[in-house]
């Protein structure tokens, strides 16, 4: 499996949501590929012709559907006045983000992840090889 690479791409608008402040919807594009079969890829468009990329699981998104999921930097959850749309909060050390966004985007995506690569099944498209090596030519204590 390791051999068939498959990309899943899927535009989708979020809503930035600031106290005191208009909503302002913002272009996400998410990706998920086999060969990262545990993660997800936002790209944020900033709109100044950059993105702010975050990479996080994609268990976490589908947690998030239904319930409060993550305790971290990323959290996801189901608005509880609003069942067709989600909560993403976003933080970090430069900064906190929270956005909304549709229940049923983020669904129809995961469907398609989990086609390519059901759940359970992730560790059949990992190449330990490749990720070791990886990692070790990023090792700064090696240099």
């Amino acid at each position: 499996m390791r051999d068939e690479h498959t990309v899943i791409c899927s535009p989708a608008v979020f809503e930035l949501i600031a106290t005191g402040a208009p909503v302002v919807p913002v272009k996400v594009d998410l990706t998920y590929q086999s060969r990262d079969p545990f993660a997800v890829q936002a790209s944020f468009r900033t709109g100044h012709g950059t993105a702010v990329e975050w990479v996080f699981a994609r268990d976490l998104l589908h947690d998030g559907l239904v319930a409060p999921s993550g305790t971290g930097d990323v959290r996801v959850q189901p608005m509880p006045m609003e069942p067709h749309r989600v909560q993403l909060e976003l933080s970090s050390p430069s900064g906190y983000a929270e956005f909304t966004t549709c229940a049923q985007t983020l669904g129809d995506f995961l469907h398609r992840t989990y086609e390519a690569v059901p759940p359970g099944r992730e560790y059949a498209w990992l190449d330990f090889d490749v990720a070791l090596s990886e990692l070790l030519d990023n090792d700064p204590a090696r240099d």
